[in-house]
């Protein structure tokens, strides 16, 4: 199972255990959103454990909620999309994240990270740096530029022949195939 699978499951869980806690009791919802929470965080230890190790990179893309990162951390060392949506529920973000899995090996070799973002209130440094309206897709390059912007999803094989086509991605395939050949 891939991390962005486990994160979007996690997301979903959270929103279907809050309005069933509301319709019960005071008493009953509290303990009710205490033990959906509980699971969550205990989700979310997992899909971390999951997420960190890098060395093991063919179990999955790692992904990060927005909130988590800046995406300076990211300079030089890897390519970070950003997938934003308004809440994750949008059919857009998860049709998205589908298409990114489907070409996840891919993107893999390609440095990519995933970072998420699907709370509009958080001032996470995706949200001041893109300035989304709704649904936003974007690539930022090793050197901290944003290289692309969607507001619509887009196929895993065009963000892959995309980043491709970057500049210093061209160079990497380079120094890996000097003859230019597979």
């Amino acid at each position: 199972m891939y991390p962005i699978k486990i994160a979007l499951f996690v997301s979903i869980l959270a929103l279907l255990a809050a309005p069933a806690a509301w319709a019960q009791s005071d008493a009953s919802a509290a303990e009710a959103m205490a033990e959906a929470e509980a699971e969550a965080e205990a989700d979310e230890v997992i899909a971390e454990e999951a997420l960190v190790d890098e060395d093991d990179a063919l179990e999955g893309l790692v992904t990060y909620e927005a909130a988590e990162v800046q995406l300076d951390q990211f300079l030089w060392l890897k390519r970070p999309i950003v997938i934003i949506a308004n809440t994750p529920a949008d059919p857009s973000f998860a049709r998205q994240v589908a298409y990114i899995e489907e070409v996840a090996e891919q993107m893999i070799e390609r440095d990519v990270v995933v970072i998420l973002d699907t709370d509009p209130t958080a001032e996470t440094d995706a949200r001041q740096r893109l300035r989304p309206r709704g649904f936003m897709l974007a690539i930022v390059g090793k050197d901290g530029e944003i290289k692309w912007r969607r507001p619509s999803p887009r196929s895993g094989r065009e963000i892959v022949q995309t980043i491709d086509k970057f500049p210093l991605r061209r160079e990497e395939m380079l120094e890996q195939l000097p003859s230019g050949r597979n």
